[in-house]
C-alpha cells in the first residue's frame, strides 16, 4: 500500500474520530445545523470590545474544534488571520476563536463528506482523496472569506478617502480644530472610513494620545494613502506645523493620484476588450460574412 493512501486513511479515519468524538462530548448533538446554531446562540449576546466570551458558555465540542484548528494553524498564520480580521474591520460575532472553530468544523465535516463521497464513486482511492479535499476545503474557506472582506472593506476606504480628505480640509480650514474636523467627517460620510475615523476619536476621548490613535489606524488598513496622511498629521503635530497646510497638501496629492488611477484604469479598457471581442464578435462577424459564400461554394462544388 502506498505512503499516500496510507497518510489519506490515516486522515479520513482522523476526520471521523474527531467528528464522532465532537458530537458525543457536545451533549449528543447531530447535524452540522445544531453545531452551528450552538455557535450562533453563544456569540449572539453582546460582548464589550476585546473581551472573550465567558469560558462557561463554550461547549466541549466548540472547544475540541478550537483546539483542533489551532494545532493545525503556525503561529504565523493566526497572526495573518488576525491582522485580516483587522483589516475586514473585527465583524461582529467573528472574533478568531470562532474563526479557528468554523475552520475545526470545516475541517471535519467536509472531510467526512469528501470522504464519503469519493468511497462511493471510486472505492477507498476515491475516498482518500475526497477526504483530503473536503479537509483542505473546509479548513481554508473560513480565512478565504475574512481575505476577500478585508480586501473589499480596504477598497472602500479607498474610494472614500479622497472624498474624506476634502472635507476634511475644508471644515480645518474653516476654523474648526483637527478634532471637531475629524468628528464631521465621521457623521457626515457613510462607510468603513467613516468608522475608522469615529474610532479614532473614541481611542483620542479614552485619554490616548493622537499620534497613537492616529498610528493605529495606520496599522488597521493596508491603504498606502491613508498611512501616509496619517504619518504627515503626526509630523505635523510633533514639529508644530500647520494641520491645514498638510491637509492642503496630502488633498492636492490625492486629487492628482485619483486622476491617475482613473486614466490607468481608461488604458486597460483596450486590453480588456480584446477577449470578449475574439470570443463573442468575431464568430458573428465571421458567420454574417463567410457564411453566405460558404453556401455559395457548397453548392457549386455539389453541382
Amino acid at each position: 500500500m502506498s505512503p499516500l493512501l496510507l497518510f489519506g486513511l490515516g486522515a479520513l479515519f482522523l476526520a471521523v474520530l474527531i467528528g464522532v468524538g465532537t458530537l458525543v462530548l457536545g451533549g449528543g448533538q447531530t447535524g452540522v445545523a445544531k453545531g452551528l446554531a450552538a455557535i450562533d446562540q453563544v456569540y449572539a449576546a453582546p460582548t464589550a470590545p476585546g473581551t472573550a466570551p465567558p469560558a462557561a458558555g463554550r461547549g466541549v465540542s466548540r472547544a475540541v474544534l478550537a483546539t483542533l484548528a489551532g494545532l493545525l494553524t503556525p503561529r504565523a498564520a493566526t497572526g495573518w488571520l488576525r491582522r485580516w480580521l483587522d483589516y475586514a474591520g473585527n465583524p461582529v460575532g467573528w472574533p478568531l476563536e470562532r474563526i479557528l472553530e468554523t475552520q475545526g468544523l470545516g475541517l471535519t465535516v467536509l472531510g467526512i463528506l469528501g470522504g464519503l463521497v469519493g468511497l462511493a464513486g471510486k472505492g477507498v482511492a476515491g475516498a482518500v482523496v475526497g477526504a483530503l479535499i473536503g479537509a483542505v476545503a473546509g479548513f481554508a474557506l473560513p480565512p478565504i472569506l475574512v481575505y476577500d472582506a478585508g480586501i473589499r472593506r480596504q477598497q472602500r476606504i479607498e474610494r472614500d478617502l479622497p472624498d474624506a480628505l476634502d472635507l476634511l480640509t475644508l471644515s480645518v480650514e474653516a476654523g474648526l480644530g483637527f478634532d471637531a474636523a475629524l468628528a464631521q467627517v465621521a457623521t457626515t460620510m457613510p462607510g468603513p472610513l467613516a468608522g475608522e475615523i469615529a474610532r479614532v476619536l473614541h481611542e483620542m476621548q479614552m485619554g490616548v494620545r493622537r499620534a497613537d490613535a492616529l498610528r493605529g489606524l495606520a496599522a488597521r488598513t493596508r491603504v498606502l494613502q491613508l498611512r501616509t496622511t496619517a504619518t504627515a498629521v503626526m509630523q505635523a503635530g510633533e514639529l508644530g506645523i500647520p494641520i491645514a497646510n498638510v491637509l492642503r497638501e496630502q488633498a492636492n496629492e490625492m486629487r492628482l493620484v485619483r486622476r491617475q488611477r482613473a486614466e490607468e484604469q481608461a488604458r486597460k479598457v483596450p486590453v480588456k476588450v480584446v477577449i470578449p471581442l475574439i470570443l463573442c464578435l468575431f464568430p458573428a462577424l465571421f458567420i454574417v460574412v463567410i457564411g453566405p459564400a460558404a453556401i455559395n461554394l457548397l453548392h457549386l462544388v455539389a453541382r
